[in-house]
């Protein structure tokens, strides 16, 4: 994450992030809900004290709306909701210590809670949640003195019967309703232009492709990508002086300049009208700032024959993937953030998004 929050306010992207934290919600009630009743068994036979009931039942039914609560009304509720799923973790981590490890019950918590991590944030997301269980899960463990008891009764194993059964089915109804939107989208998305015509570039539609399958390809192989964000400066200003046609030029040029530092693996973009977006595949911080000056200075060094007076600059953002750029969107942000910083310190500069 930067250091800086991002303050622009984007309506389409507000409505997506309220409406997975909705979802989550949906999913964290049912869950919890469920769950309620296979650690309850548990704790019925161990003769469990009151303060364990009165923790079980905050962590099944009052916890699942305050996490939507706390999402819904952060400045950034996607990388809130992708806290409340840490803490689920580090709950279910607690539970399963407390019931001495029972196989049953235990085991469907720590399956489950695996099981809606990678669906939601792919296996890099699972490992940082399955540590954080491990760590609950050990210390608490230890704090009870390490009790190990892992049958399970059949009483136990009944009232572990809803949360078998009702959850994977809520998670598999879920991943299908996921599938035929995607399906949907990939037909839509067949039928669009994917080229912006004056720059011969990627439009913003393939970006967004580009960048989600990006973040899925560095998820899976624990290699990183760079992205560089490029916004010409005073780009307003340009049409208003030289004409549009000039503008045109200049957009051509920076998508030329573009076209020669990208490799097969790389993907160029015009993602707005003076806004364009390169993704760097297997590229380091290091490199991507080498390739981000080797734009600004061939944009700065640029002439034109429409308009020979003219100097044209070009701000810039380097961010790479990292533990905490868990989606595209952040991924975005975390740049845009950095080409803002560039902005403010007087344009005609290279800013790398703070950790």
């Amino acid at each position: 994450m930067t250091g800086i929050a991002d303050t622009s306010f984007d309506p389409v992207r507000a409505t997506e992030h309220l409406r997975f934290v909705r979802h989550i919600y949906q999913m964290r009630t049912l869950g919890l809900g469920t769950g309620f009743f296979a650690v309850a068994g548990v704790l019925y036979e161990h003769h469990a004290s009151a303060w364990a009931w009165a923790l079980l039942f905050a962590n099944g039914y009052l916890w699942p709306p305050l996490a939507y609560l706390i999402a819904s009304r952060s400045v950034d509720p996607e990388y809130a909701e992708y806290r409340n799923l840490m803490i689920d973790s580090a709950l279910g981590g607690i539970w399963i210590a407390v019931m001495h490890f029972n196989v049953v019950p235990s085991a469907l918590l720590a399956v489950m809670l695996s099981a809606d991590k990678i669906s939601v944030g792919g296996w890099r997301f699972f490992v940082r949640t399955a540590t954080a269980q491990l760590f609950t899960c050990a210390t608490v463990w230890a704090l009870l003195g390490f009790p190990f008891a892992p049958d399970s009764s059949m009483p136990v194993i009944l009232t572990s019967l809803p949360f078998m059964f009702v959850y994977p089915m809520a998670i598999s109804s879920a991943a299908y309703g996921l599938a035929r939107k995607v399906v949907r989208q990939n037909k839509q998305l067949d039928q669009l232009s994917r080229t912006d015509p004056l720059t011969g570039l990627q439009n913003r539609l393939h970006w967004d492709d580009s960048a989600t399958a990006t973040m899925t390809y560095c998820a899976r192989s624990s290699k990183g990508a760079a992205l560089i964000l490029i916004d010409i400066d005073r780009f307003k200003e340009i049409n208003d002086f030289h004409g549009h046609l000039v503008g045109d030029a200049v957009l051509r040029r920076v998508a030329g300049t573009l076209h020669e530092v990208v490799r097969l693996t790389d993907t160029a973009s015009r993602i707005g009208g003076d806004e364009f977006a390169l993704i760097l595949m297997d590229t380091g911080l290091e490199a991507a700032v080498a390739i981000a000056e080797r734009i600004r200075n061939a944009v700065e060094d640029a002439r034109f024959d429409e308009a020979p007076a003219l100097r044209c600059t070009v701000s810039v953002g380097v961010a790479t993937t990292g533990p905490k750029t868990i989606s595209a969107a952040m991924w975005m942000r975390h740049t845009d953030s950095a080409l803002y910083r560039a902005k403010e310190l007087g344009r005609n500069a290279v800013v790398v998004a703070e950790d």
